[in-house]
């Protein structure tokens, strides 16, 4: 981890959101510390990198087996600085561990070099693509997941052979600083993996930083913009994973107390500050009451505090308590009405579960990411309606759908302008570690996880070989004579020109 001398240091404090206690003391590292933490991990890299799978591999499932040993201080950690229950923060570290290990053991699968047909035209081809590290990889991570989330950028990054700066969100630094901590235990030789701490300066160094090879960034859509304006300087790729409105879909024959247990996990869980949680629902007209009343009945057990066992914890960063007023007062004020507490949720620091209905559909509560525990319900005639609805969203993040048949299930999650789709479960497709995560619109571009996350840290390399020459045919030489373009092109008619099948 990167450190810079007492005498120049300046600090901020972490806190505790629940009970606004100081949990940690942390520097702010300015362009200068992490223009030298990217100098240190350049040279980490290509060490790293010289290791090979098998080396790496062994060095992120000891990475893993540590990090799980581990887990109830890491997750005491998250709790410190999050507020959410430690079984929440149990299960986040647990869902980290299963992705390191997924990198680290198909990493070498994905990336390694394979053969690929050269085609009839050019059959005297031998034709390879392989996979390279690309060097340095910025990651800049959140706080509402601040162990599970920039895991499934940086451990993907490491595992594909680079060298990562991990810049966490200043409400959660110290759960960046313990993970790297415990990464350095199985890595002492070089700093592969290295924490910089600080405010959004220390972000947009690392964003703006000609030695970056690329950008992982999770965070809000209107900071993906600004971290996308300093990589445009030296032209850095950026994957970003940005906000959600996410919609849920409850078909006429689904379970319907399995649909509102999904929904109000969905909603509620960590205060409802999940990106990928369930912020609206359309319900098919003849399921609707009963859907709303289980919700109801459901919701009114939860209630947020700061106990360890309690449902959710606080809102973690502060000014989003507006935000959440906000739009509960403009669904109310619009003619919706609040069938789950209402305006007197909001007691700041915590906000407990307020379910609408009745609310506009151009109304903020539906259009904008609220991030706290609210969810909007609708009445539609049909699935039709239902996918236009969600589908009416600049978000694209994640998916629900229940249905009791599997081919209207499947339909709609095909049709569901998300990047990521549950059926009959609620964000389950964060779990499995082979899935690509990542959105469209305004929730960003790019993913993380599975293969496609691997090779998003990755630089495709393509590689032809001529194996044996073709007398009489040298299509791409200056000696070429008519005859030889002549008998090419006879051929390519002869494998293209006919409409077949």
């Amino acid at each position: 981890m990167t450190t810079v001398s007492p005498e120049r240091a300046r600090t901020f404090d972490s806190l505790n959101p629940a009970t606004g206690e100081v949990v940690g003391t942390y520097p702010v590292h300015d362009a200068e510390a992490v223009e030298a933490a990217i100098a240190r991990a350049a040279e980490a890299a290509r060490w790293w990198a010289a290791l090979g799978w098998a080396e790496r591999r062994r060095r992120l499932i000891a990475f893993k087996s540590l990090l799980m040993r581990n887990a109830t201080r890491v997750a005491r950690k998250i709790r410190d600085e999050t507020g959410k229950p430690m079984g929440d923060a149990v299960l986040e570290v647990i869902m980290a561990v299963t992705h390191t290990d997924w990198a680290a053991r198909n990493a070498e699968k994905v990336l390694r070099r394979r053969r690929v047909s050269s085609g009839l035209v050019a059959f005297n081809m031998a034709a390879t693509v392989e996979y390279h590290p690309l060097g340095v990889v910025g990651v800049i991570g959140p706080w509402n997941y601040p162990v599970f989330t920039p895991v499934g950028s940086y451990v993907y990054a490491l595992a594909a052979g680079n060298a990562v700066v991990f810049k966490p969100s200043e409400l959660t630094p110290g759960v960046g600083v313990l993970c790297a901590e415990l990464f350095a235990e199985v890595v002492p030789e070089q700093p592969v993996l290295q924490v910089v701490t600080g405010l959004g300066e220390t972000g947009a160094a690392l964003a703006g930083s000609p030695g970056v090879a690329k950008i992982a960034f999770t965070g809000s859509t209107a900071t993906a913009k600004r971290v996308m304006k300093a990589c445009a300087e030296n032209l850095t790729p950026l994957v970003a994973e940005c906000g959600g409105k996410d919609a849920l879909i409850v078909d006429s024959d689904a379970d319907v107390r399995d649909a509102a247990e999904a929904a109000v996990w969905g909603a509620m869980s960590n205060a409802g500050q999940t990106c990928v949680g369930v912020e609206r629902v359309y319900v098919l007209d003849s399921v609707y009451d009963r859907f709303v009343n289980e919700l109801k009945s459901l919701t009114a057990q939860v209630r947020p505090g700061e106990a360890e066992d309690a449902p959710y914890g606080p809102i973690t960063m502060p000014q989003q308590v507006d935000i959440i007023r906000r739009h509960i007062d403009d669904a109310l004020d619009r003619g919706g009405r609040a069938v789950v507490g209402g305006r007197e949720s909001v007691r700041e620091p915590f906000v407990d579960p307020v379910v609408l209905v009745d609310v506009p559909e151009d109304s903020a509560a539906v259009r904008e990411e609220t991030f706290g525990p609210t969810i909007t319900v609708t009445r539609v005639a049909s699935l039709d309606e239902a996918l236009e609805k969600a589908n009416s969203s600049s978000y694209g993040l994640g998916s629900t759908v229940f249905s009791g048949s599997a081919r209207r299930a499947m339909d709609l999650a095909r049709r569901l302008r998300t990047g990521m789709t549950a059926i009959n479960s609620v964000i389950s497709f964060a779990m499995i570690p082979a899935l690509p995560f990542g959105g469209v619109g305004a929730s960003g571009f790019g993913r993380i996880h599975g293969p496609d996350g691997l090779r998003e840290f990755s630089r495709a390399k393509a590689i032809s070989r001529r194996r044996f020459a073709i007398p009489g045919m040298k299509p791409t030489s200056f000696t070429r004579t008519q005859q030889e373009l002549d008998r090419l092109v006879k051929f390519a008619t002869l494998l293209h020109g006919r409409s077949r099948r």
